[in-house]
């Protein structure tokens, strides 16, 4: 009986190393995955920033300085 039961914790064990595996690698790939997102949409508003200034300076220049 307590043979059964050690090969048993073992075998649980193994399959809790696993289950920790494998959600480290997708906590990773979710982390990736929201560092992404955030330099797609914050690196353009921060761009947008200096471009729209210039843009509109070029374009009241054009019109005759109204």
């Amino acid at each position: 009986m307590e043979e059964e039961t050690k090969k048993r914790l073992d075998e649980q064990d193994e399959l809790l190393k696993k289950i920790y595996i494998s959600t480290e690698k997708t906590r990773k790939y979710f982390l990736w995955t929201l560092i992404a997102s955030l330099v797609v949409f914050i690196l353009p508003l921060i761009g947008m920033i200096f471009v729209i200034p210039k843009f509109l300076s070029v374009y009241t220049n054009g019109l005759g300085g109204f």
